[in-house]
């Protein structure tokens, strides 16, 4: 690992065991016959979107889902044949490239929807319609039905919605509602001669609502180790165990000794309260880390818990290593992750700045390069 980040002042480090033993979590949770889509839009949730989908392909993931077409074709250019969906909205000039690469779109509003009908291609486009069953965001509403139907075409590929509320065991009724719904829409595709693909299930969905597997499950968040919510977390704690994919990591780039009442970073934030010893790491809210977490966040460095004093700056944090031995430039610091004994996850850095681990994950910055252990 070492060798592979030569150069490196910080990175994310992906564990391919962890992928593989998500992956048969899942797979081992749904229906033989129901397939798996690997959801990696949004760059793989921060975590790569090639290097990601490209260890998912190898496992046998049935279907990729994307935000965009643009992530599609990233798919395709490095030789990725797996079925892929966006499931964010499509402008009407990306529909010819939608076509050319095989790749299915979301249509979710008649605007949308006549546009494809307008246009020519060389072979069908492939859609998915989205009905909107209660989460009320993108989606054709039941009353839309009918004039869907008079629209479609056999070659409908799939039908699905998005569950609003699947994240608390204890609370089932409204996504029951939702799958009744769904279940109206699916009755009428199937009576029209219709055969699309039906799903509405994400990681939380199939987890705890079965009946609602349908054809396929959308699997975001849980393949990457992360729970869709404590509720579920608490529910599945005896029964499975969920492994985190990612770490990222950085290194000690300056030390020095400050006498107490020293003044650290930007508007003099903080004032030592004793002799300490400071050390510096080249990374900031640019990279990723939340600037919320100023004076409060802590990090590992030689597997003690050291606390980030002062602002989080652009491109640069300040630990206080008081008292951590053999703390020196060069040292690895994590900012996700284990080492020891101890653990920074993302749900503790999302818990401090009161937002999700998947805020903290999808914000990462792109440009960080993802080192793959396999």
């Amino acid at each position: 690992m070492k060798k592979d980040r030569n150069g490196l002042r910080t990175w994310l480090e992906i564990d391919c065991r962890a992928i593989e033993k998500n992956y048969k979590i899942f797979r081992s949770l749904i229906n033989p016959k129901t397939k798996l889509m690997a959801v990696v839009k949004s760059n793989a949730y921060g975590h790569g979107l090639i290097g990601f989908a490209k260890e998912l392909g190898r496992l046998g993931a049935d279907w990729f889902g994307v935000d965009s077409v643009m992530e599609g074709l990233a798919l395709r250019r490095e030789g990725i044949k797996v079925p892929i969906l966006v499931l964010g909205y499509t402008l009407p000039d990306k529909f010819k490239e939608a076509v050319d690469n095989d790749i299915s779109l979301t249509i979710s509003n008649f605007e949308t929807l006549e546009a494809v009908q307008k246009e020519k291609f060389s072979k069908p486009l492939k859609i998915h319609i989205k009905v909107d069953t209660g989460m009320h965001r993108q989606g054709f509403l039941i009353e839309d039905l009918p004039k869907v139907l008079s629209f479609l075409q056999a070659n409908v590929e799939g039908l699905y919605t998005h569950f609003a509320a699947a994240k608390n065991p204890a609370f089932p009724e409204y996504t029951k509602k939702q799958i009744a719904e769904f279940e109206k829409w699916r009755t009428a595709f199937t009576k029209a001669g219709l055969s699309p693909i039906c799903h509405t299930s994400a990681t939380a969905g199939a987890m705890i609502f079965p009946q609602a597997q349908f054809d396929l499950v959308r699997i975001g968040i849980g393949l990457y180790g992360l729970w869709p919510a404590k509720e579920i977390e608490s529910y599945f704690t005896n029964k499975i165990s969920l492994a985190p994919t990612l770490s990222w990591k950085t290194i000690i780039s300056e030390i020095k000794d400050l006498p107490k009442g020293s003044k650290i970073g930007y508007d003099c934030t903080e004032t030592l309260q004793k002799d300490s010893r400071v050390a510096v790491c080249p990374i900031g809210y640019w990279h990723g880390y939340p600037r919320v977490l100023s004076s409060i966040g802590f990090v590992l460095v030689n597997g003690k818990r050291a606390r980030i004093l002062g602002r989080v700056s652009m491109d640069m944090i300040s630990l206080d290593v008081t008292g951590i031995k053999n703390a020196k430039i060069g040292s690895e610091v994590i900012l996700i992750g284990k080492q020891g004994k101890e653990e920074i996850s993302a749900g503790e850095l999302a818990n401090l700045s009161d937002t999700s681990h998947y805020e903290i994950v999808t914000r990462l910055n792109p440009l960080m390069k993802r080192v793959y252990s396999c």
